[in-house]
């Protein structure tokens, strides 16, 4: 699991100006609400003064109130307002919590949970046919019991699907391409691959429908960051289904997906059903997979698995998380687990690279090179 990424916190429909809501995310708890424009905000979840959650409190005037004590906290973090202390008196400076920036898209609010400058954040993944008129689309939130690093993986590897996914009519590369390493390109903060598919065609699947005009017959996934993961599949020049999974680590053996589904084709409401079902058959296909994977997190080594060169877009996406523990951005779970209970922390925010002085304790990262 790594700081310095954005991650999905809830649907925006969860997030309001009346009540708090309370998120597990990387081992950590948050807290998230609205302010009084409107604006999402997410804090690490902890009162400074006693321990109080803050997402077991309220919303009032924009800010979040702990339910231990009344301590009243805005959205920038600091605290505004300590009841036992009277109404004119200011709270101290270290009266303050992380908070972190937030951005709302596909109807989802994701929090960068980390403290680089605005200028040095890797992105959000850009769908760029959201909300065209061409295109439906469907946002589903899925619980996994599994480590999310297996769970993108899974998304990276084209082999499985003639043996796990039946009702997707188990498309498959030929053995010829099987026996060559994955034409996988790196980009942006990622990698990726897409070519042409073989085995059964469209016509045996539980989606079977009009696929007039010319036939494209290519598929492809990849990623973006350690969490985000694309994959496309492409029947014809009209008739794709295009998905997005951006997922969200609870801690190392859970992980919530919010995933944005779309089509350009079979748009008629009457489709919907049909379509949702047989989605959520192959969603529910993987994750019998994911969650009998032994071990539950990916080997620190490629010595203990042996890997094919039908595999490669998984040792690529290996070789990206190893540039991110070089730079130190790996949190150390070991040692995170260690002191829970202890101490209270948080993700470091890019407040703390603007003023010290603070009361939460960062969390363990692994050393960087």
């Amino acid at each position: 699991m790594y700081i310095n990424f954005w991650y999905p916190i809830a649907r925006a429909t969860e997030v309001t100006a009346d009540k708090p809501f309370k998120v597990q995310l990387l081992g950590l708890p948050f807290v998230a609400f609205r302010d009084e424009t409107g604006a999402a905000r997410v804090l690490a979840d902890t009162c400074v003064h006693r321990g109080g959650s803050l997402g077991a409190g309220w919303v009032k005037g924009g800010c979040v109130v702990c339910p231990y004590h009344g301590w009243r906290f805005g959205g920038d973090g600091r605290c505004v307002h300590i009841p036992s202390l009277g109404a004119d008196t200011k709270p101290p400076a270290r009266a303050k919590v992380d908070s972190y920036p937030v951005q709302e898209r596909y109807g989802i609010v994701f929090a960068f949970l980390g403290d680089l400058p605005e200028a040095e954040r890797p992105p959000i993944y850009d769908i760029t046919e959201y909300d065209l008129p061409q295109w439906k689309t469907k946002l589903y939130v899925l619980d996994l019991a599994a480590y999310y690093e297996r769970s993108m993986e899974n998304g990276l590897d084209p082999t499985h699907n003639e043996f796990v996914h039946p009702m997707q009519g188990a498309p498959m590369l030929s053995p010829e391409m099987q026996r060559k390493p994955l034409p996988v390109e790196d980009i942006p903060w990622g990698s990726k691959f897409y070519m042409p598919f073989g085995g059964r065609h469209t016509e045996d699947t539980a989606l079977a429908g009009d696929l007039s005009g010319k036939r494209v017959g290519a598929a492809g996934s990849w990623h973006q960051g350690p969490n985000q993961l694309v994959t496309w599949i492409d029947l014809t020049a009209t008739a794709s289904f295009h998905q997005y999974l951006f997922e969200a680590p609870v801690d190392e053996n859970r992980t919530r997906i919010f995933f944005v589904n779309m089509r350009n084709w079979l748009l008629e409401d009457k489709h919907d059903q049909r379509i949702e079902e047989v989605t959520l058959k192959v969603v529910g296909e993987d994750i019998g997979i994911l969650e009998r994977l032994n071990p539950v997190r990916t080997p620190d080594t490629t010595t203990k698995e042996i890997l094919l060169p039908s595999d490669y877009g998984v040792v690529r996406y290996r070789e990206w998380l190893k540039k991110w523990d070089a730079l130190g951005w790996r949190i150390d779970v070991k040692a995170l687990r260690a002191k829970q209970g202890d101490v209270a922390m948080a993700i470091p925010c890019p407040g703390r690279r603007e003023s010290g002085n603070w009361v939460l304790d960062t969390i363990p990262l692994l050393p960087g090179s």
